[in-house]
């Protein structure tokens, strides 16, 4: 049984990339930012857990500040946890359990596979939401808000245009103005990300352009497992009013209806975001977040978010 193999840690260096990879790819929950090139891109640091010969694994993100070594959540990398071909609360909380000692703080995400309750660890949920594409464009465009159909009618009207192949530069430069957590490390991180996942077709950039060829809104999609991941996205305020989001969205899901591809939205929190994604037809998934310090008393007193 999975709960009698042992658990090891492992640096990164001595990480397995062909077995991690693999046990992401044939996982029941495996999601891109699992591999090991997307963490490599997308952490500082990372270390990992694994089960036996890679029956399950755990990427642990990490950083150190102030001689303090914690769990991060690192820029565009919305799920993390256990992924394995297999999953219980017990192997889950072994996990738990096994997470080094000298990783104080925790602030981190699982994933929608994780969503267990586990005693002394303070687990909460997050929201994300996901579309199946699996359905004729008709069907998909008749579940969405009568708004989101005068929006995508709007654009047409105003002689936006949808187009693909947008440079990377451009969305970046877009979502600058509006990615407050968006650091130049971390934009540039994922420009390079971008570059291996579109060499390897895992990657496609859209855009919507007015009359004047102004790009008004953008977004990047990575596809892994099933899934379209719309992850980097820049708007520009001109293209509120326009219906540009709306049209790009709109665009994407009418180039890849009928497919077997789960279109995920990366979730949110924020309820307009909430609404947003839902007036699409997607549905909400739920999955599980952590923050826990376990800090000296002296330490605690330095604010959290200060990690």
């Amino acid at each position: 049984m999975m709960q009698a193999l042992k658990i090891t840690y492992l640096q990164r260096r001595d990480v397995n990339d062909e077995k991690w990879n693999a046990c992401i790819a044939s996982s029941v929950n495996g999601l891109i930012y699992a591999y090991s090139f997307y963490l490599d891109a997308m952490t500082d640091n990372w270390d990992a857990l694994v089960l036996g010969d890679y029956e399950a694994v755990m990427p642990l993100p990490w950083r150190k500040k102030w001689g303090i070594t914690y769990l991060y959540y690192p820029f565009l990398t919305a799920q993390l946890g256990v992924f394995s071909k297999e999953l219980s609360v017990d192997i889950f909380e072994d996990f738990l359990n096994a997470v080094p000692k000298k990783f104080e703080f925790w602030d981190i995400s699982f994933n929608q596979q994780n969503l267990f309750a586990v005693k002394g660890y303070p687990l909460y949920e997050r929201s994300n939401y996901v579309l199946s594409l699996n359905k004729t464009y008709e069907d998909l465009y008749k579940a969405y808000r009568e708004n989101v159909r005068r929006n995508v009618k709007k654009s047409l009207r105003y002689g936006c245009c949808v187009k693909t192949d947008v440079l990377i530069d451009e969305i970046i430069a877009l979502a600058k103005l509006q990615a407050q957590k968006a650091t130049e490390k971390g934009l540039e991180n994922f420009k390079n990300l971008f570059a291996l996942l579109d060499e390897k077709g895992m990657a496609k950039t859209y855009g919507v352009v007015s009359q004047k060829d102004e790009l008004l809104a953008s977004a990047v999609f990575l596809f892994s497992n099933n899934r379209a991941y719309y992850i980097l996205v820049g708007n520009h305020p001109n293209g509120r009013t326009l219906g540009a989001s709306h049209a790009l969205i709109d665009a994407f899901i009418k180039d890849h209806a009928g497919q077997d591809l789960l279109l995920d939205f990366e979730g949110s929190d924020v309820r307009n975001l909430q609404f947003f994604y839902s007036s699409f037809g997607a549905k909400e998934e739920k999955y599980a977040a952590i923050k826990l310090n376990r800090l000296p008393w002296w330490v605690r007193l330095v604010k959290q978010d200060a990690y």
